[in-house]
């Protein structure tokens, strides 16, 4: 549920925030007061496409917030763990920043996340139904995706089963094709790779420590005279030379060895003197032993350097590290292989894809037979739905294209299409081409009705969904919104009398001019404000004493409608 909404410098909004609670909100006022630029900001607060055009002239950047109450949803709750966003227990803030140099923020509790994740997880949150969204009932292509939303867990199952099937067999398919391409390019090929496994196999690589052990054993050659100078004048100076560091030493512990009798101090700094000592002789072991072992030696320089070379040209080619390119001499061997080998390969790798194939035409027609289950409990959901919003004489049905060639696609083998008949004696035809505009409200809204109920959605907002339509069928429209309602907090914005009238909250929007510049603003409306609302909306500009009775009829119908 949509608990707050804050928008700044959105549009010709300047400052807005707004409180909702449970239940149907309607919003209202004249045209052109922002109604449906309150619905803009929230669908840019979902993940929306946003332009630089929307912040309000003369501010850089226009900010919206949504603050929502968390919903019981595991899904919901993946999907936070999943890009790292804390959860709360009871809320979740949605955010989103647009700046005229082209920034483009957007925050769940505080963490920056993509637009692209922000839309993913504030559809579990609200679900925003425009006109435009009759272009789904218009588009055949969207209709499976609508049975499917209608569809039980089990229908989820098979359709997941099928789409994880679907894949290795593109993956397959993708590679026999690669296997079976022209044989010119296979020959050029294989050329390729046998000089890159020669190449490989000639440079007889060791291991990761190769070249770090080489740069080393290089660095020493390089670096002979200043090595040997260094030795030379430290083991000097330890032992060899008049007055050096050990004999300096050994006066020194003669000398405390005399009196370290007459103190405990005395003791420990004479061991410690004497750790010293054999330590320093230990060095000067250890200097003398490099001395005798270090020789310059100018063809093992010139081999260490033609070998590093080589390395390096192998890394730039083939990997950034030795195991690198033994992992690529691996691949390309079992690629030579298979080339080599085509034939062979191809057949265990088309009796694969053909066994991948048969069972998924098997889950594909397991898919479809759920489908036709799922679509007659559909067609009479809806017909259910459409006679309560005054079409009791239509017919609907969910058609099935034949599929003689069994053409596989991504999500089943089914291409379906949403027939109706309006009147009696029709016979079905397209939805898309017999549909009026009310008719597609009232379907779009009987769907609405339905998988609200399914779909555990918390907000839901219709924007001047009731269009086309008036009298008893804006009433249905009305009842069926409320209904809505019941399962999912709902925000609407409405011209009709009739279903302003069933709102539990009703807000006025409207706008006003301050210093030259236009400001929205939002007013809750009860009793005698809303009964003027509603009357303005029943007779327009001039309110007279029968549109104030025939609100006040209105508002007492729809407290016995809900009742």
């Amino acid at each position: 549920m949509l608990q707050e909404l804050s928008i700044k410098n959105f549009a010709i909004i300047e400052n807005l925030q707004v409180s909702f609670e449970d239940g149907m909100t309607v919003l209202s006022g004249e045209t052109g007061a922002g109604k449906s630029i309150i619905i803009d900001a929230v669908g840019l607060l979902a993940g929306g496409r946003g332009s630089a055009d929307l912040i309000r002239h003369g501010e850089n950047k226009t900010v919206l917030q949504g603050q929502f109450e968390m919903p019981s949803s595991q899904r919901l709750k993946e999907l936070l763990n999943e890009y790292g966003i804390e959860a709360s227990e009871n809320q979740i803030i949605l955010q989103r920043e647009l700046s005229r140099n082209g920034k483009n923020v957007a925050r769940i509790n505080g963490t920056i996340i993509t637009v692209a994740v922000l839309r993913k997880i504030a559809e579990n949150l609200i679900d925003i139904h425009g006109q435009n969204e009759h272009q789904e009932l218009m588009n055949p292509q969207k209709h499976l995706m609508l049975l499917d939303r209608f569809g039980d867990e089990e229908d989820q199952v098979i359709l997941n089963q099928y789409q994880k099937l679907y894949e290795g067999y593109q993956t397959t398919k993708a590679e026999l094709k690669e296997l079976l391409s022209d044989e010119k390019e296979n020959v050029q090929r294989i050329d390729l790779l046998n000089f890159q496994i020669n190449e490989i196999e000639e440079a007889k690589l060791e291991d990761d420590q190769e070249e770090e052990q080489l740069e080393e054993e290089r660095n020493r050659l390089v670096n002979y005279q200043k090595i040997i100078q260094g030795l030379t004048l430290s083991y000097g100076a330890i032992q060899e030379d008049e007055g050096n560091g050990l004999d300096q030493i050994g006066l020194a512990m003669a000398a405390l060895e005399k009196i370290q009798d007459f103190s405990l101090t005395y003791q420990t700094i004479y061991s410690d003197l004497s750790a010293a000592y054999y330590q320093l002789q230990e060095c000067a072991f250890s200097i003398r032993n490099e001395m005798d072992e270090m020789s310059y030696d100018e063809e093992r320089l010139n081999e260490i350097e033609i070998r590093l070379e080589l390395l390096h040209q192998l890394r730039r080619k083939y990997g950034s590290s030795i195991s690198d390119i033994k992992t690529y001499y691996q691949k390309i061997a079992l690629e030579l292989d298979k080339i080599s080998n085509r034939e062979s390969y191809a057949e265990k790798l088309t009796n694969t894809f053909n066994e991948i194939k048969k069972e998924l035409l098997e889950v594909g027609k397991k898919l479809t037979e759920k489908r036709k289950k799922t679509a007659l409990l559909l067609k009479k959901e809806i017909e259910k739905q459409l006679k309560e919003l005054y079409m009791e004489k239509a017919s609907f049905e969910v058609h099935f294209h034949e599929n003689e060639k069994q053409m596989i696609r991504s999500d089943g083998l089914d291409s379906l299409e949403f027939y109706i008949a309006t009147n009696v004696g029709e016979p079905l035809k397209p939805l898309a081409k017999v549909a009026s505009g009310g008719e597609l409200s009232r379907m779009m809204l009987a769907l609405k009705t339905i998988f609200t109920q399914t779909q555990g959605i918390t907000s839901i907002i219709f924007d001047e969904v009731d269009t086309g339509v008036s009298g008893r069928v804006a009433q249905a429209i009305a009842n069926k919104i409320h209904l809505v309602s019941e399962y999912s907090q709902v925000l609407c914005i409405t011209h009709l009398p009739q279903v302003a009238a069933m709102a539990d909250h009703h807000f006025y929007i409207e706008k006003e001019v301050y210093s030259d510049r236009t400001k929205t603003h939002v007013h809750s409306i009860v009793k005698k404000e809303r009964i003027n609302e509603i009357a303005r909306m029943l007779a327009g500009t001039d309110i007279t004493d029968l549109s104030v009775a025939h609100a006040n009829e209105l508002l007492d119908l729809a407290m016995k409608q809900k009742a």
